[in-house]
C-alpha cells in the first residue's frame, strides 16, 4: 500500500501543519485537502489513508459526513479521526464506527498517529496479496455481514448501489463480484448487463445474491448466466465454502 495520506481539514492551521510535517518525517506523502465535498471529490481515489481533522463545523456538517462515509465505503479507505472528545462524539452520530479505522483525541502525538498508519499500511499490504471481491448490495447490514465473513481470507470491497459498483470498477480490478439480484433504481440484472457491456469488466465472474429460493425466482436468476447464485439465508460456513470452491477451481 502506498504511504500517501490525505489530510482533510477546514483550513491549514498550526496543528494541521504539524501533522503533515510529522508524517512526512515518518516517510509519508501528505496532501492537504479542504474538508468540502467538491474538494474531496477532486482529490480522487488514488489513496487508502485519510485523516479527518475535526472542528465544530465539520462535526456538524451532516452532508459532508455522509459523503465521507460513502466515499470510505466505496473506496476501502482507512479513515482516522482527530478531534476533541466533543467533536468526535458529534461526528460519530453520522460517521459511525464501522467506517472509522481509528480515533485519536487531541492533544495529539503525531508519532502515535504514524504508528497507527503504519499498522494500516501493513494490513493493506497483506490484503493486496488476497483475491479481491466486490460485494454489491443496497442493504448495509448485509454488506457488513459479508465483509466480516470473508475478510479473513479475501480482500472485500463494498458498493451500496449499482452505479457505485460501476464507478468502482472503472478504476479498480476485482476477481469476483457478489451482486444483489433485487436492488432499487438499478436492478442486479441491469448492473450485470452494464458489466458485460464493457471490455474492461466483461470477463469478471459474477455471482448473484438472492433472498428467494422459489423455482420462478431461481430460473430468472439463472437465465442471466451468472457464475452461480448464493442464497442470503445460507449458513456462514456455506458462504465460505462456495467462495473457496470457486477460487479453488480457478
Amino acid at each position: 500500500m502506498d504511504k500517501k495520506v490525505i489530510i482533510a481539514a477546514s483550513n491549514e492551521g498550526f496543528m494541521v501543519n504539524a501533522i503533515m510535517n510529522g508524517l512526512k518525517s515518518e516517510g509519508y506523502e501528505t496532501v492537504l485537502c479542504e474538508a468540502k465535498i467538491n474538494k474531496l471529490t477532486q482529490a480522487g481515489t488514488d489513496y487508502k489513508l485519510a485523516v479527518l481533522y475535526l472542528d465544530s463545523d465539520i462535526a456538524k456538517a451532516t452532508d459532508l459526513l455522509v459523503f465521507i462515509r460513502d466515499h470510505v465505503l466505496e473506496n476501502e479507505i482507512n479513515l482516522f479521526l482527530v478531534g476533541s472528545q466533543e467533536e468526535i462524539e458529534e461526528t460519530t452520530r453520522v460517521l459511525t464506527g464501522e467506517f472509522i479505522t481509528d480515533i485519536l483525541v487531541r492533544p495529539l502525538n503525531v508519532k502515535d498517529l504514524a504508528a497507527k498508519l503504519d499498522k494500516a499500511v501493513e494490513k493493506g499490504n497483506i490484503a493486496e496479496a488476497k483475491k479481491r471481491i466486490l460485494v454489491v448490495d443496497d442493504d448495509p447490514t448485509m454488506l457488513r455481514m459479508i465483509k466480516t465473513l470473508l475478510s479473513e481470507k479475501y480482500s472485500v470491497f463494498m458498493a451500496n448501489s449499482g452505479m457505485n459498483a460501476i464507478t468502482f470498477l472503472a478504476t479498480n480490478e476485482v476477481d469476483l463480484i457478489l451482486l444483489d439480484y433485487e436492488m432499487p433504481v438499478i436492478s442486479g440484472a441491469k448492473v450485470l448487463e452494464m458489466i458485460r457491456s464493457e471490455v474492461k469488466t466483461e470477463s469478471i465472474p459474477v455471482m448473484f445474491l438472492t433472498g428467494k429460493n422459489d423455482k420462478e425466482s431461481v430460473m430468472n436468476v439463472l437465465a442471466l448466466k451468472p457464475e452461480k447464485y448464493l442464497l442470503k439465508t445460507m449458513a456462514p460456513g456455506e458462504w465460505i465454502k462456495n467462495i473457496d470452491e470457486f477460487f479453488d477451481r480457478k
